[in-house]
């Protein structure tokens, strides 16, 4: 199937439009991805048809939307090759995913003076819950260290492994620097010593063919929200083996079998994770996502990525002053970068002035800035429905900006 970019622009309602008088340029897809009108369409038609509380009603519209939203867990079971359906566990996005697992499976498993071994290049999201776990549990975090390239020390895993090593978190994708880990060889490296690996696809997802059983991933999550579907939606995948021996990790309706004063017993998977109503909406609009996903092709996204970025690349390595971060050989759509003599705030600002959206800032990334040494840096990540003219028209206006400094 041909990459008809003509064909997914028009399904994104929202690109067009024009900001301070210039046709919009979004390049921020990295950070939030537009939501084609098959989204929206699927969450109007739920309230417009058939909306119900899932799993509790006796009812038509209750029953037609749970199954709904149950196709929905068998859809993300098959879009990333997990064997069970109750491996998939709905969450409000990849942090809460995150924190899922570093509260149970913690509260579970770590104990004093054990560690947690997280890469240097997480967000945010994937280092302070392990932090907070090990801080209740009087456990550590160690630093799994990357290159200036920003490529992962892999060769150092080895040795960082010890008998109190409980569970190894790392990115499949930077967020900063775009690099595409080697988590298969990461989980085979762990597994030899008996170690979890939990694998944050919050970047990987939206351009990377998943398969979790051939990964092997122990723990695998990501959000809706940077896959073309609605925010407050996220998927916790989990072997079923290491999510029965888990507690929950809220307690409310719908994660219980009985309650009584007495003491309660617990729903089985995946419903003992998914305490309370769930975005029933949201849900099954990221049903809408996933199928647009699988027809355009993860073949057909990642060579149109890497035609983006290699083009991109090549005229941003022209600029003069400019410091690329992240030069690994496997990359995804994203180049982070500064220009010396401006500060990434004003870039970011005056590019948005053009009509040209990009991230600025520490992208919620700390440790990646302090191994640069930066305060922070401009960032542009690419979705399906950017196009060639797009990166010449943003290549174009960031030398004009650059001269006027």
């Amino acid at each position: 199937m041909s990459y008809d970019i003509t064909k997914i622009r028009t399904n994104f309602p929202v690109l067009h439009q024009q900001v301070y008088g210039k046709p919009l340029i979004y390049f921020d897809s990295a950070a939030s991805a537009q939501k084609p009108a098959q989204v929206l369409m699927a969450e109007e038609k739920l309230h417009n048809d058939y909306y119900g509380n899932i799993h509790r009603g006796a009812h038509f519209m209750a029953d037609k939307a749970t199954e709904h939203f149950e196709n929905v867990r068998t859809q993300v079971r098959d879009f990333i090759n997990a064997k069970y359906r109750e491996e998939i566990i709905f969450t409000k996005g990849t942090t809460e995913s995150i924190n899922l697992v570093a509260f149970s499976f913690c509260e579970r498993f770590l104990n004093e003076g054990d560690e947690i071994i997280v890469s240097e290049m997480e967000h945010h999201a994937n280092i302070v819950p392990w932090q907070m776990a090990a801080l209740r549990k009087k456990a550590r975090v160690v630093k799994l260290p990357f290159n200036d390239s920003g490529v992962l020390e892999i060769e150092k895993l080895p040795q960082l492994i010890t008998q109190k090593t409980k569970l190894i978190s790392v990115a499949h994708v930077s967020n900063v620097l775009g690099t595409i880990n080697q988590v298969n060889e990461i989980i085979r490296i762990a597994h030899q010593k008996n170690v979890p690996v939990l694998v944050d696809g919050a970047q990987a997802v939206p351009h990377l063919k998943v398969n979790v059983q051939e990964m092997d991933a122990d723990f695998y999550v990501f959000s809706a929200h940077k896959m073309y579907g609605p925010n407050g939606v996220g998927v916790l995948y989990g072997k079923k083996e290491w999510l029965e021996k888990m507690p929950p990790y809220q307690g409310g309706g719908e994660m219980i079998s009985e309650v009584s004063f007495e003491g309660t017993t617990f729903n089985e998977l995946p419903y003992k994770f998914e305490a309370g109503t769930p975005h029933i909406s949201g849900v099954i609009a990221f049903g809408a996502a996933l199928s647009v996903l699988q027809e355009t092709g993860f073949e057909n996204i990642r060579k149109h990525e890497i035609e983006l970025l290699n083009i991109a690349t090549e005229g941003l390595n022209q600029i003069p002053g400019i410091n690329i971060y992240g030069q690994s050989t496997e990359k995804s759509g994203v180049i982070s970068f500064n220009i010396e003599g401006i500060h990434p705030y004003d870039l970011g600002m005056l590019l948005d002035k053009s009509g040209i959206a990009v991230r600025t800032g520490h992208l919620c990334a700390d440790t990646v800035m302090q191994h640069f040494g930066i305060v922070g840096c401009v960032r542009i990540s690419f979705g399906i429905y950017n196009t060639m003219e797009e990166v010449k028209v943003f290549l174009t206006t960031l030398n004009k900006l650059r001269l006027m400094f």
